[in-house]
């Protein structure tokens, strides 16, 4: 199918962050009009603050051809050359490694400043601040699609119409609701404490010297601490940060509002500061404790979803897929779905929509659908929770054979080094 010269097709996007914001990029390239959805009341600042992630190197391509100024990703991230897997033996406060691949080529980023470059590489009208998704409507004729939304600052409804609606509103998606209402997120068995301990005012300080001491390739490494039923994952982020996540096997909590974080209380943090002395090494002991503000995340994915299409209603990043941390995927998925779904739309064009979507989805659903589960098993593996395949003999890391510790490498994800046909002649 060659690519349609036809008319110019417009995509009513729902959630501004980086799945929203990397398929306003993708389908402007696709010369598609776009307009983006996002309840939040402001532009992102760009400060290096909040979580870390890891950009595949697929991610880093697709990134670097939307942004404006060469080589700013790069400068906006640091490389994480090495995955490295050990074990850390609770009573001798000692770490022995397990696994190390030395060619893993992410880099780590912070969310708000990946957030913030995707969006300031748009033209300034796409994204419209302050606007709280309301309802959807399709016309008869499966051609049109209304978007009512509410303006925060007015307080006026608003309808946005559109040829296609693009769901990137989250795990807890109210559009994917709409279609599957009986669709539940599974909790995962955990939650994880995270943090982000910042060492900009004294790199010297004896807890950064400990750190590094003891983990040598902080600035290039992404660690992994395991213990019985239990793992940690930290590495190092621009200006001076360390992002640490611990994951903890517990009852799934009682959440309030939409969103998958936990208010802590002062006692549940002193709480986790002596839960997490009987475990790691002191050197991240007091990485942790030392950690101004940590949260709380509740971990859940979902089961694969069969489609993520429907009409001209189509779901993109977590909202098509929600996803453990694990295999470093949702960021990464939730790239490469606004790539691909761009490419579908320019082949087809707008008077071709339903072929667009199908093979969107014809690419899509495999891939995400193998990275999910694989994102859960790891995530099993590593908390010593059982499989349905060894339910009997949970994985402990102080024992475990070298082949059981192969399967603890990112390098195992279904599809991690394959890209898609249709972008490959941008990759390349």
């Amino acid at each position: 199918m060659k690519e349609s010269k036809g008319k110019k097709g417009k995509a009513v996007v729902v959630g501004g962050s980086i799945a929203g914001l990397s398929c306003a990029h993708a389908l402007i390239a696709a010369g598609w009009q776009v307009v983006v959805l996002e309840k939040t009341s402001s532009p992102p600042t760009g400060c290096a603050t909040g979580a870390g992630l890891g950009l595949d190197p697929l991610a880093q391509k697709l990134i670097n051809s939307w942004l404006k100024e060469p080589q700013i990703l790069d400068r906006a991230t640091l490389p994480l050359t090495i995955d490295q897997n050990q074990v850390t033996d609770g009573d001798k406060k000692i770490n022995r490694m397990l696994t190390r691949d030395e060619n893993f080529n992410f880099r780590a980023a912070y969310w708000s400043v990946l957030r913030s470059l995707l969006y300031e590489a748009l033209p300034p009208e796409i994204v419209r601040w302050g606007h709280t998704f309301l309802s959807y409507s399709v016309s008869d004729d499966k051609t049109r699609v209304s978007v009512k939304t509410k303006s925060l600052q007015t307080n006026d409804i608003i309808d946005v119409v559109g040829d296609l609606l693009i769901a990137a509103d989250g795990c807890l998606s109210s559009i994917r609701r709409s279609f599957l209402p009986d669709h539940k997120l599974r909790y995962s068995g955990y939650c994880a404490w995270r943090g982000v301990f910042n060492f900009s005012d004294d790199e010297n300080s004896e807890t950064i010297l400990g750190l590094k001491k003891a983990f040598p390739d902080l600035g290039k490494c992404l660690y992994f601490d395991l213990g019985l039923g239990t793992h940690a994952v930290f590495y190092e982020l621009l200006n001076k940060r360390i992002n640490w996540i611990w994951y903890v096997n517990q009852p799934e909590p009682q959440l309030m509002g939409n969103s998958v974080t936990m208010k802590v209380s002062p006692d549940m943090i002193e709480e986790m500061h002596e839960a997490v002395e009987r475990v790691w090494v002191p050197e991240l002991v007091k990485v942790i404790r030392e950690t101004k503000e940590p949260f709380l995340n509740v971990i859940y994915d979902s089961e694969p979803l069969d489609r993520i299409v429907w009409d001209n209603v189509v779901l993109i990043g977590d909202a098509a897929h929600p996803t453990t941390p694990h295999g470093l995927r949702s960021t990464n998925m939730s790239i490469l779905d606004g790539a691909v779904l761009g490419k579908c739309l320019e082949k087809w064009g707008v008077e071709n929509l339903s072929s667009a979507l199908e093979e969107y989805e014809f690419t899509r659903v495999p891939v995400v659908s193998e990275q999910v589960l694989f994102s859960r098993r790891l995530g099993r593996i590593k908390q010593g929770l059982a499989l349905p395949n060894r339910a009997d003999r949970p994985f402990d890391p102080t024992i475990a054979s070298q082949e059981e510790c192969e399967e603890l490498q990112q390098k195992n994800m279904p599809f991690l080094l394959d890209i898609p046909f249709i972008i490959l002649s941008d990759i390349i």
